[in-house]
């Protein structure tokens, strides 16, 4: 575990000082808070002490910002030849791996934290539902794992950043959207597995304040899949 948040620390630290995790703080505030108060179906227009237009917001944010910041974590190793290094140390393919993922995590979790204020201003204007305001960030904290982890994946089987940045992407939008409209034109037994696989289905219902066994299932399901096939990746690369 000492490993690893070693590994995870220097790789937050380097979000940081190449102005990565910066640039995505202002721009995940700024999409989330325009689109949250003041265009469209704002929380004022909503009438209602509920966050789920923030929630709606970030859910679709998060999908394009997660693969920018995945897309670096192998893919740049392997092009600097530092993953070389990096895995002739004392380091197990399993820890590099989740070393990186706890690290955007980390990043991701920063993020959500900075928008508290927007909790503290809902619970001003009226009674807040504290349940569904914690099912919804929690819903949005699994769902950025599970992209975390098919961003890691993508960054793991190429060393070119703009492609691995195009394969989560590609990915995620099976599970963010493909999966949800293939279920809609389906029936039976086949839309049912469309619909199970749809990653929106299972954060609408967090979101709402809904904690299922069913969705806690699907998204460590996704995220332990994911890191399975990045440390995999890496195993193949070292036994080449």
């Amino acid at each position: 575990m000492h490993v690893i948040w070693i590994i995870a620390k220097r790789e937050l630290l380097s979000f940081f000082d190449s102005l990565i995790a910066y640039i995505m703080l202002v721009l995940f505030l700024g999409f989330s808070g325009f689109f949250t108060w003041l265009f469209g179906s704002d929380i004022f227009f909503a009438g209602q002490a509920s966050l789920e237009v923030f929630f709606n917001i970030a859910f679709w944010t998060l999908f394009f910002f997660i693969p920018a910041l995945t897309m670096r974590l192998l893919a740049e190793e392997k092009k600097t030849g530092t993953i070389e290094l990096l895995l002739t140390k004392a380091v197990t393919d399993r820890e590099i791996v989740v070393g990186k993922f706890l690290s955007t995590f980390l990043l991701v979790g920063i993020a959500l934290i900075c928008t508290l204020p927007y909790v503290i201003t809902v619970a001003n204007i009226g009674m807040l539902d504290v349940g569904q305001a914690v099912c919804g960030y929690v819903g949005l904290l699994l769902m950025s794992s599970a992209y975390i982890s098919i961003g890691l994946y993508a960054s793991s089987i190429t060393s070119n950043q703009i492609v691995a940045f195009l394969l989560a992407l590609t990915i995620g939008l099976f599970f963010h959207l493909l999966f949800g409209i293939l279920a809609s034109n389906f029936s039976g037994i086949v839309g049912q597995v469309f619909n199970t696989l749809s990653l929106s289905n299972h954060f609408e219902s967090m979101s709402r304040g809904v904690v299922d066994t069913r969705d806690l299932i699907y998204f460590f399901s996704i995220i332990l899949i994911g890191l399975f096939l990045s440390e995999l990746s890496l195993t193949k690369r070292n036994t080449q």
